[in-house]
């Protein structure tokens, strides 16, 4: 069975793995409520499902 974050990562999507607040913004990103805006890319969770780490393209 292949897990999620290997599916997103074999996608291109996420570089690494974010799942709090102090590795977002580390990664220069930001949390984010409800989705990135347009500008954004998710790069991770910041406190859960529903926060997103967001950072510019």
């Amino acid at each position: 069975m292949v897990s999620g974050t290997h599916i997103l990562l074999s996608r291109g999507r996420f570089t690494q793995v974010i799942r709090n607040s102090l590795s977002c913004r580390v990664n220069f990103g930001m949390c984010v409520p409800i989705r990135c805006p347009v500008v954004m890319r998710e790069i991770g969770t910041c406190f859960g499902a529903g926060v997103k780490c967001c950072r510019r393209w």
